[in-house]
């Protein structure tokens, strides 16, 4: 009931603003046909008691009402917030929730804000041991769990960069070429792109250091077209 009523005062929310912007599209003469046909699309679509998602718009009728940000265009993700108990296999509310996010065609992640509250007092060893109690690993709890599905819903990964004092993740969409991905660092790295040398994070922490990774023949050197992977840890080498 309660996802329910909050996507209807979103829909109700985008309607509103999908039908002020209409009116401004008519009345202007020079106004890109693509965005009247968007606009009519959605609020069909919207009038209908579904979601903004489900209108099907050609490319330049997307681009065309982007800037809108309709709330209910975007892709969605459910956090059922559970007992600790209920945590690694859910409840009855919670599988409701699953079957209505299954409908949508989004997916659906339980977090335990108790169990969140818990884990920031207590140790590594301890939180490990605190988790496995209840049926769950570290990697699949809570809040991780939903920033990976979101990292996932919206198509973005990590890589590395790693030296003597400091150690930084770096967000990049997924399919991005090095030195795109070296560009989120400075923009001199990307114009003046040499190579990136790489080491996949599983080879470093396997090895231990990156002088036992070089020892071991596992250190890369990419080029321009070279897809940066998740996880990877780079050096970047540029030149301007």
């Amino acid at each position: 009931r309660d996802a329910e009523l909050i996507n209807l005062e979103l829909a109700l929310a985008d309607l509103a603003q999908v039908e002020k912007r209409l009116l401004r599209v008519k009345k202007d003469r020079k106004a890109d046909p693509a965005e009247a046909k968007a606009l009519e699309k959605v609020a069909a679509v919207l009038n209908n008691d579904e979601p903004a998602r489900n209108a099907v718009l050609e490319d330049d009728e997307e681009l065309a009402i982007k800037s809108l940000g309709l709330l209910t265009r975007k892709k969605m993700i459910y956090a059922a917030n559970v007992a600790d108990g209920d945590l690694a296999e859910g409840n009855d509310m919670s599988r409701r929730l699953k079957e209505h996010a299954d409908k949508e065609g989004a997916n659906l992640v339980l977090v335990s804000a108790q169990v969140e509250a818990e884990l920031v007092e207590l140790e590594d060893e301890d939180k490990l041991d605190f988790l496995e109690a209840l049926g769950v690993s570290l990697e699949n709890c809570g809040l991780r769990a939903l920033v990976r599905e979101a990292y996932d819903i919206l198509a973005l990964q990590t890589y590395y960069t790693s030296g003597p004092t400091e150690t930084r993740a770096w967000t990049i969409g997924k399919g991005w070429t090095a030195p795109k991905a070296a560009g989120v660092i400075h923009g001199d790295f990307e114009r003046g792109f040499i190579r990136a040398e790489t080491i996949t994070y599983d080879d470093l922490v396997e090895c231990g250091s990156e002088s036992a990774v070089k020892a071991k023949g596992l250190l890369r050197s990419e080029g321009k077209e070279y897809v940066v992977q998740e996880g990877d840890v780079i050096l970047f080498r540029f030149n301007v």
